[in-house]
Order: C-alpha cells, then structure tokens, then sequence
C-alpha cells in the first residue's frame, strides 16, 4: 500500500527531542523533512514557507537531508509557476526503510515500507503457533524478516529497525510479551530472543493496527476506537492523534470485557469474555465449522453464499461485540468505531446487530462505526510504517547508523 507518512494534523511518533540548540536543529530537520514526504514535491521555498523557517535556514537543513540520501532533488519545478524556478525535492527512493514484523496465532509476516510509504518488499509464512515455545517461533519469524531485509539492501535500501506486532500485552516501554493467551506465551523478552541488530520495537498487534488506520485512512479521524481481530479481540484507543497506552501499556484488552460473566471459560483466567462470542473460533464453534487456514475469508465467503447457519453466528458475534463496545463508548466517548482486522471481512453480517446493541445501550448519541480499508495487514504495516516515521521524526538519530552495519538497539 502506498500512502503519505504523515499527515500534519496528527502528532508524530517519536520521543521528544532535547531543548538545546542541537534539539532545535533535529526538529527542524524533522520538520523538512515531514513537510516533503506529505507534500513533495516541493522547492526549498515551498517548504520554508510550510515550516515557518526562513529559505536560508532550509536550505542548510535541506543539503544536510541529501547529503545523508533521505531527500533527492529532482531538478527543476514543473512550469506554470510565478518567479524563478525552484529545484523539486522528493523524499528518497533509495534511503531507509522500515522494517515491520507480525507475529500471529497461525502465520508469521515480515515487510519493508520506504520513506515514501511504498511497501518495498514482504514475506508470510502460514504457521500454527499456538503453544510452541517461543524460541522457534521468534527463529522462524527472524528468517523472514532477514528475507525482507536482503531484498530491501539488494534494492539499494537500508533498513532503519524493526518493530514487531504482537497478540498479547506488551509492557510499557520494554520489549515484554507480559502475556499472549492465545499464544500460551508469558514473560517473554523479545530482545533477547530476536536475532537482529537493528534497533528493536515490540507492541501489541491492536496498537499497530490503530496506528495503520490513524496513518493510512484517508478519512480516519483523530479521535476514533479502532477494535481488530482473529482468534482474539484487540482494541486501541486514539485520542487528539495519539495512542492511550495507559499506564502498564495495557489498555485496550476489549476481547476480555465479559460480556456474559457466567459464560465459558476464557484462556486469560475469566468467564464469559468477549473472545468466546465474538472470536473467530467462537464464531466458527457457532457455525459448525472447522474452515483451517485464512478462517475469516471463508467464514466471509459462506456468509456471502447464504449460509445462514453462519450468518446467524455472525449475528450473535455482531450483537456480543456492540454490548462490549457500549461500555467502552460510555466511558470514553470516540468519534467513530473503526473495525479492522478480519472483522472488516465480516462486517456486512456483523454491522447491523452491532450497531443496534450501540445504538439501543449508550448513553448519549452513537458514535458511528466504519470499516477499515486496510483489512487484516494493519498490524504489519503499522509496525513498519512506525519505523519509517521515526526515521522522519528524527533523521539524524535514526539516519546516523544506517550505513555502519551494526546497528544499535533502541
């Protein structure tokens, strides 16, 4: 997918610079070079007047940018302006890209997005993870990010890090798996058992997924619950462009709101969780159905045929999803519900009983619900598009060792 990295009315993704004269120079260059991977192609003018900088200033920031391979100057502007024309400026084709990794109950994904937000290359491995211990998992998964990796150098790309979605919680600012039910994984530290040198990032898959859809929605707005799923039910909360983590980094656990507390047991310990209604296993438990491989779009592709025995799971699924996002809406009143993952697959059959739960059980007006565009690559791309956009919040910390080989950890 090919998409702008930044849109900006949204907050960007990296740490706070230092307030120092070499802080203020970093944000600068941050700001260059944001204003042309939205905007570009622009002239050295068009971007001073877009970062407020006089054309001076950026033309010291802009020749730094290239000398460093993350802006290519294109030649001269397009004619039909007023005045002398100014020489194009483009983010990099050949520069950094960023390196994504997903990490699921039955498939491993790796993929590679430019400076650009072009997807430059990608791997998937179909596997069932579920209680594997995960060392061989993380191998596995470190063989196709080492594919994507070598196709991205042989293109003449250098990868800038790696980040690596999750279906489970993850610690704040660690790179913890604290717990993944799903997976049967608990206390796992993905730095010691990642084999890479690229500076190293590890969140939950939801988080990834609201990133992505925040990013690459063409009408996403800046306040919205983005809820995604396959086996189990993830949800992420942006607010004012930003992610609400919450203080373990745990917010967003909405496949384990019960929804009927004396119903089935659930793997995280309780009763009667949203999973075991709304999940696919649940759903396909409901149908009667044992589909293998790529369930949602066989589940999708049944409903669509007439099977009404599957419709009528996706009913309940859909009806099961609107009582647990009813809570979450009275308490944090969004913009919009977003559903990404395979349940945009299943969204005609899900939709209507969803919205009649909402509609009927909140407190004030219902939000609205829309579907996300991205369908189930959204936790993959917004690993690796986070990365990518570090490399614009902070080109000269993230640029400084991409060309040395041996990386550093973040």
């Amino acid at each position: 997918m090919t998409a702008p990295l930044h849109d900006e009315r949204r907050g960007t993704s990296g740490a706070r610079l230092p307030d120092t004269q070499q802080g203020m120079r970093r944000r600068n260059l941050s700001r260059v070079m944001h204003a042309v991977a939205a905007h570009g192609p622009l002239s050295r003018a068009a971007v001073a007047s877009r970062v407020g900088l006089t054309r001076a200033a950026v033309s010291t920031l802009v020749d730094e940018l290239i000398r460093s391979g993350l802006l290519d100057e294109l030649g001269p502007e397009r004619p039909g302006r007023v005045g002398r024309p100014g020489s194009a400026l483009a983010v990099s084709a050949r520069g950094p890209v960023g390196i994504g990794a997903e990490v699921g109950v039955d498939h491993l994904a790796a993929c590679a997005v430019d400076l650009r937000g072009e997807v430059q290359a990608r791997a998937v491995r179909r596997a069932g993870n579920r209680g594997r211990p995960p060392l061989p998992v993380l191998q596995e998964l470190a063989v196709l990010v080492e594919q994507v990796c070598d196709e991205s150098r042989q293109a003449g790309l250098a990868p800038a890090g790696l980040a690596v979605a999750v279906p489970g919680l993850v610690a704040r600012d660690t790179r913890t798996v604290v717990r993944a039910p799903n997976l049967g994984w608990q206390d796992v530290d993905l730095d010691r058992l990642v084999p890479t040198e690229l500076p190293l990032t590890v969140d939950n898959e939801a988080n990834f997924g609201a990133l992505a859809e925040l990013w690459l929605g063409a009408e996403t707005p800046e306040d919205f619950l983005h809820v995604s799923a396959e086996i189990g039910i993830g949800a992420a909360l942006v607010v004012d462009g930003r992610l609400l983590r919450g203080t373990h980094g745990f917010a967003g656990e909405l496949g384990h709101v019960p929804v009927r507390p004396e119903g089935p047991a659930c793997p995280c310990g309780g009763r009667g969780c949203l999973e075991q209604y709304a999940g696919e296993e649940a759903v396909l438990r409901a149908a009667g159905l044992n589909l293998g491989e790529d369930r949602g779009a066989r589940l999708a592709e049944r409903a669509a045929a007439g099977d009404e025995r599957v419709r009528r799971a996706l009913r309940e699924a859909g009806a099961a999803l609107g009582i647990a996002l009813t809570g979450a809406v009275n308490l944090l009143d969004p913009r919009a519900v977003v559903l990404g993952g395979a349940l945009s697959r299943l969204a005609p059959w899900l939709l209507p009983t969803l919205e009649e739960e909402l509609s009927g059980r909140t407190a004030g007006r219902a939000c609205g619900v829309t579907v996300s565009g991205l369908g189930p690559d959204g936790p993959l791309l917004g690993a690796a598009h986070s990365v990518a956009r570090s490399v614009l919040d902070d080109p000269v910390g993230v640029g400084a060792g991409l060309g040395g080989g041996t990386g550093r950890r973040a």
